[in-house]
């Protein structure tokens, strides 16, 4: 006889908890995940434009990166993780979105291109082992999001920030979409081509062209995943061709189109991570997301 959960469809895989108000720091998201069910979970990652930290509170989330190796616990994703995927069992989990901006900051070190996960003990050191206690003794996603905001504050009032026009490039990045030239942008700032090369990819942990290209594949796979076509959205995300969705899609996914439009992963953004004006109390949902 099959188990109740073999046959889960249209029930709720996770349940989603969100903050209501606004957070202490701009460029900052967070969302709580907890799995409804017992069945195991693996998901394949898609890059997204930030740095991305997995706070495990249950001891059941296991990461493994395309290079073969394996990471359990609290996990922080690189800004383009390749082929990363989530495993586990009876997933309760935190999980922070950051602007590379911020990261820099908050983190005190960029992952370096191609490092697509690291434990966050081995950038905090024993900050990450009090955290991790502060928010499993906590009684609440409410108290959970009070403490790790005010943790990621600390950090950011005493980290050193990115150079001002690093942070613009990566602001007008953001704006155009990914749709924008390196050398007029280097202009802008008064910087030289090389230079502005050179200090985003050691801040931001990509280079402008590779973090131009993961902003624009950002925005096709969210229209790709909303139901659009690849040829349309090919063409309003500023590829030359479906061709050239196609191939960039490949890069940094590792499969077609047609799969990042029915991933799990993005099912649960207009949930998680959609856009929120600052309400009271905190926002609970669900959503099936089962792989």
């Amino acid at each position: 006889m099959g188990s109740a959960e073999g046959t889960l469809t249209p029930a709720a895989r996770w349940d989603i908890t969100t903050p209501a108000r606004a957070g202490r720091l701009p460029g900052v998201s967070l969302a709580g995940f907890r799995d409804r069910t017992t069945s195991p979970l693996d998901l394949p990652v898609i890059p997204y434009p930030a740095v991305t930290l997995a706070i495990d509170l249950g001891n059941g989330l296991i990461v493994d990166s395309a290079r073969d190796r394996q990471q359990g616990g609290s996990v922080v994703f690189g800004l383009s993780p390749g082929a990363v995927r989530a495993r586990g069992q009876n997933i309760d989990a935190l999980q922070i979105r950051l602007s590379p901006v911020i990261a820099h900051t908050v983190l005190g070190a960029s992952l370096e291109p191609g490092e697509e996960i690291i434990s966050l003990d081995a950038l905090w050191g024993r900050g990450g082992t009090q955290l991790l206690e502060q928010l499993r003794a906590a009684a609440s996603w409410d108290e959970r999001f009070a403490i790790a905001e005010a943790a990621l504050a600390r950090r950011y009032e005493t980290g050193r920030a990115v150079d001002p026009e690093v942070s613009y490039a990566w602001r007008q990045m953001v704006l155009g979409q990914g749709r924008i030239r390196i050398e007029p942008l280097a202009a802008e700032v008064g910087w030289s081509r090389k230079r502005l090369w050179a200090r985003f990819r050691s801040q931001i942990g990509l280079s402008p062209k590779r973090a131009a290209q993961l902003i624009r594949f950002d925005h096709a796979a969210h229209r790709l995943a909303a139901g659009h076509s690849p040829g349309s959205v090919a063409a309003e995300s500023g590829y030359a061709d479906q061709s050239h969705l196609h191939r960039d899609v490949l890069t940094f996914t590792g499969v077609t189109p047609t799969a990042v439009s029915a991933a799990p992963w993005l099912a649960v953004d207009d949930v998680a991570w959609t856009a929120r004006e600052p309400v009271e109390g905190t926002k609970k949902t669900s959503r099936n997301v089962s792989p």
